[in-house]
């Protein structure tokens, strides 16, 4: 075990466990907030522009943080989207584009204004919505409301309407939208805390407060250290094996 070559494995093993136990550290310091979010922050109603900003993700802390902006309606661009859930009855959403006021280029934020468990009911919402919009386009709501994370899109399943929306995502809205031409646009959408058009308030409830430890990265953390007590185990047995077929060759030579 203490010719060149095995102190030389010894060397890289303890490079290789150095990196390992690196990487247990920085795990077991993302596995403990140190300053988690006070409770109950979510439930503080504040400005939309000071917890998102247009193309960026919403943090994990900030998904369901009430917030309230203002803007006008686009005519036109209210949209129903299906297989969404309100307080365990499958129904649908009417949606629309709400271009905010006071921005210093034109920027837009899905607002989910409604539930109705009936599609005809829904779309006779996003119609009257709309024309209530076409007549007063200048008008200016103020819509308060929780700001939730992009459900990404996805195909609908087969056999369904190719048009079909079924999932929450200003994405596949943007595609249908109206006046986009240099447009910016929330990754997050807001659903109102108060219906319009008739329809039903969306249950909204606050989410659940996580604890102040992630135990996913805290696993994570014991994994690196056991990667890093594995690499001298592999240099121990190596050279432990190598030893001990010398010791053979040796034995077998004398016994010839």
């Amino acid at each position: 075990m203490l010719r060149p070559q095995w102190l030389g494995m010894l060397a890289l093993s303890l490079i290789v466990a150095g990196v390992f136990a690196w990487l247990g550290q920085w795990q077991l310091g993302n596995a403990i907030d140190t300053s988690p979010p006070p409770p109950g922050m979510t439930e503080e109603v504040r400005p939309l522009a000071e917890v998102a900003q247009p193309g960026e993700y919403l943090p994990e802390p900030l998904v369901g943080q009430r917030v309230e902006t203002a803007g006008r309606w686009i005519p036109g661009d209210f949209i129903v989207v299906s297989a969404r859930v309100n307080d365990g009855v499958e129904g649908y959403w009417v949606t629309g584009q709400l271009r905010l006021a006071d921005t210093a280029e034109p920027t837009s934020v899905a607002v989910a204004v409604g539930w109705t468990a009936d599609r005809a009911t829904a779309e006779a919402a996003a119609s009257a919505l709309s024309e209530e919009a076409a007549a007063d386009p200048d008008a200016l709501v103020e819509i308060s409301g929780r700001l939730i994370s992009d459900e990404g899109p996805a195909l609908p399943p087969p056999g369904a309407d190719p048009e079909e929306i079924t999932r929450m995502s200003p994405a596949a809205l943007l595609s249908r939208w109206h006046d986009t031409e240099g447009l910016s646009v929330y990754r997050p959408y807001v659903t109102s805390w108060e219906a319009l058009g008739g329809l039903d308030d969306i249950s909204s409830p606050a989410p659940e407060e996580g604890g102040a430890v992630n135990w996913l990265n805290l696993f994570y953390a014991a994994e690196w250290a056991v990667f890093a007590g594995f690499a001298f185990y592999m240099w121990y047995r190596l050279a432990r094996d190598a030893w001990e077929k010398e010791v053979e060759d040796l034995e077998d030579a004398a016994a010839s």
